[in-house]
């Protein structure tokens, strides 16, 4: 059933048309949740809350972005408010302005992607970049998660997030950054500065 009849049945009672919801986005909500408070546990905790309030809200879903989208807004917003009651509030929250640089940064950033003539196997490549992606600062980590590995548009992102279009590009384009800078110093050969042939290195625009 396509997500918009199984909305339009769930604020209409049917506890059933909700489950659907629910099956069909706690993986991803889940998957984001780790990114964010880094244990499963906790990431449980926060996927529990996130659909417990987003039922008792229901009513006040107003249809203008996507349910995973509405969804996603409630599950960073507990995923923060566990982070915060861990570290005494010492993680940035995502609203707050941050000093990126983005006059200084380039305008594009070329596509990184993994490509079958590397020699590190997909899985290791795999491991390799779930531990770089968690080393990101919080504000860049939660919009790389969702614009490059959950492939929601910027404009989805940002209205997730509670941030405007540009800010999202720009800590978006500041990840990538990172990310390439942590990365590319695994697929130096040795004695040389730049990448190899065939290695992977950013993607391409925000």
């Amino acid at each position: 059933m396509p997500e918009a009849e199984l909305v339009a049945a769930a604020q209409g009672g049917d506890l059933g048309a909700f489950e659907q919801l629910m099956q069909r986005y706690e993986p991803r909500v889940l998957r984001l949740a780790m990114r964010i408070v880094g244990n499963e546990a906790d990431a449980e905790d926060v996927l529990q809350e996130a659909f417990l309030k987003a039922y008792a809200k229901l009513d006040s879903f107003q249809r203008q972005s996507s349910f995973y989208t509405w969804v996603v807004r409630i599950a960073v917003n507990e995923a923060l408010m566990k982070l915060r009651r861990r570290r005494g509030d010492r993680e940035l929250p995502l609203d707050q302005e941050l000093d990126t640089g983005e006059d200084l940064l380039p305008r594009e950033v070329e596509d990184w992607r993994p490509n079958p003539e590397q020699q590190m196997a997909r899985q290791e490549l795999q491991d390799l970049l779930n531990q770089n992606i968690a080393s990101l600062a919080l504000p860049y980590r939660v919009v790389f998660q969702l614009r490059d590995v959950e492939g929601l548009s910027t404009e989805e992102t940002a209205d997730a997030l509670h941030l405007t279009v540009p800010a999202v590009k720009s800590r978006l384009l500041r990840a990538r950054l990172q990310l390439r800078d942590k990365l590319s110093r695994y697929f130096r050969r040795p004695g040389d500065g730049s990448l190899p042939a065939g290695a992977a290195r950013p993607e391409g625009q925000a």
